[in-house]
């Protein structure tokens, strides 16, 4: 089995959520899983849906804030072997190139 989630945390504050994001992705060290951090979110795969629903947990429970959204999209792919780099692999055959844009930020 394959589990792919999409886990975004926020704490609810005008102040600057560096250290909180970070403190959330500290916390998936913890756990069997991989991830990959973007601008907007986390991508976790795990071999278990178990363990990446815990690493879930402790990443939204280590942000210490009194109000705090998460975000968890998941992908069960039940019977299928594969890698969330597949996926993406997939999309840039498809594409005939790399899926990200060559322009400059």
């Amino acid at each position: 089995m394959t589990v792919f989630a999409l886990l975004r945390v926020s704490p609810i504050t005008d102040d600057d959520i560096t250290d909180d994001v970070a403190a959330a992705i500290d916390a998936l060290e913890d756990f069997d899983v991989t991830y990959e951090t973007t601008p907007m979110a986390t991508t976790l795969e795990a071999d278990d849906v178990h363990e990446l629903f815990a690493a879930c947990a402790a990443a939204h429970e280590a942000v210490d804030h009194g109000h705090v959204q998460t975000l968890v999209q998941v992908d069960d792919k039940r019977d299928v072997e594969m890698a969330a780099s597949d996926k993406v692999d997939a999309v840039e055959g498809a594409l005939g190139r790399e899926a990200s844009s060559d322009r400059d930020a």
